[in-house]
């Protein structure tokens, strides 16, 4: 059971102190007031590491370097610089929040916490994490880094996804913020854990709370925080269609929501299936010619090697059919559909998968001398 009385101000001046002289100090998003860029890396920052975001981060700045430019802009170009980045509802509620920012507030973010969270895509930690960088409220974060520190510098051994074990740890998270130097202590807090305090390899002899730190002292590390409890993941299959003529491929806009929402991708023969026993299904051929027949007449097919992605609650098998046709349909009446140059993929708002799926094969059918296209 935890105990109510959280506070302890030496927990703050140990963080404090401690980021002051060994934290981070020269990411591109920090020694700002500017609360679009501070913004900007906390959502990129959601379930993604630094190292994975600074190119992201510069890249998207260079396009849009303002709010008011990222909220003017269409939302398939915000999609194609996210995209590889991954978890694209992200992408999605950066340019809403950016527009309801322009619209409500003349493109100044609030500084109240509780205002920012009723903005899109952002939360009460990132909200906290935000108005503090930007205007030094004195607000409690609770990402993933801080719910490692807490968990093992104060031995909780409940998962820290359970409600009750959640709601302590904020109540923690208050009692425990400093009277001065939020920024220092919000900002260590994340260095922590993200440089000593992770997930499977915590350095231990670094860290300032070592000798406070309840699962160092009863050699706890690889078991707190507590795990959740895994469940089976579930394997898919998913036929996505390469359909290539006159040195173009067929992409088709994904439904806003859903897996990849609002990106272009391969057209889907059947969708993500539950997996059977065999490793590739077999092709419905009666199907693919009813997939086929607003395209144009099929001129080949040959299956490609199977890729397989992970996403957050299933395995996706991916099975690539690239066709050729020996005659193409117009497009009239079917928006959702496009031909892109194969010049262009790199740049193309895709999922992750897919993009590297194309350009490999664009690279060894280069290679091999064979005429894709």
């Amino acid at each position: 059971m935890l105990h109510e009385d959280f506070a302890d101000p030496s927990f703050s001046a140990a963080v404090i102190g401690w980021q002051k002289a060994h934290g981070r100090h020269a990411l591109p998003w920090q020694n700002t007031r500017d609360a679009y860029l501070i913004w900007l890396s906390e959502i990129m920052l959601q379930q993604t590491q630094v190292s994975a975001v600074l190119g992201y981060y510069a890249r998207f700045l260079e396009r849009f370097p303002t709010l008011r430019e990222l909220a003017a802009a269409p939302v398939e170009d915000v999609m194609a610089q996210w995209s590889g980045l991954g978890y694209y509802t992200r992408a999605r509620n950066l340019h809403r929040c950016a527009q309801q920012v322009v619209a409500q507030y003349d493109g100044v973010f609030p500084a109240d916490p509780a205002l920012l969270a009723e903005l899109p895509g952002i939360g009460r930690s990132t909200a906290a994490a935000i108005s503090a960088f930007s205007s030094g409220t004195r607000a409690a974060i609770m990402d993933g880094n801080v719910k490692r520190v807490f968990a093992r510098v104060f031995g909780i051994d409940t998962f820290p996804g359970e409600k009750k074990t959640e709601q302590a740890m904020w109540r923690r998270a208050e009692a425990l913020l400093p009277a001065s130097g939020i920024e220092s202590y919000t900002q260590g807090l994340m260095d922590m854990g993200a440089t000593l305090c992770t997930r499977s390899s915590p350095d231990c002899t670094r860290c300032p709370m070592q000798q406070r730190c309840v699962a160092h002292l009863t050699q706890r590390t690889k078991d707190l925080p507590v795990r959740k409890p895994k469940k089976a993941v579930p394997e898919k299959h998913a036929t996505l269609l390469l359909i290539v003529d006159q040195g173009e491929v067929l992409l088709e806009q994904r439904p806003a929501s859903g897996i990849w929402g609002g990106l272009l991708s391969l057209p889907e023969l059947d969708g993500h299936n539950l997996a059977g026993d065999e490793e590739q299904p077999a092709i419905d051929q009666a199907a693919l010619a009813r997939a086929m027949q607003p395209f144009g007449e099929m001129e080949s097919q040959e299956r490609l090697m199977t890729v397989t992605h992970v996403f957050t609650h299933y395995k996706l098998h991916i099975a690539p059919l690239l066709i050729t046709l020996t005659r193409r349909e117009p497009l009239a009446g079917e928006a959702r559909y496009q031909w892109l140059d194969a010049g262009r993929v790199a740049d193309a708002a895709l999922p992750a998968p897919v993009k590297k799926l194309l350009l490999e094969l664009l690279g060894d059918r280069a290679n091999n001398q064979v005429r894709m296209f």
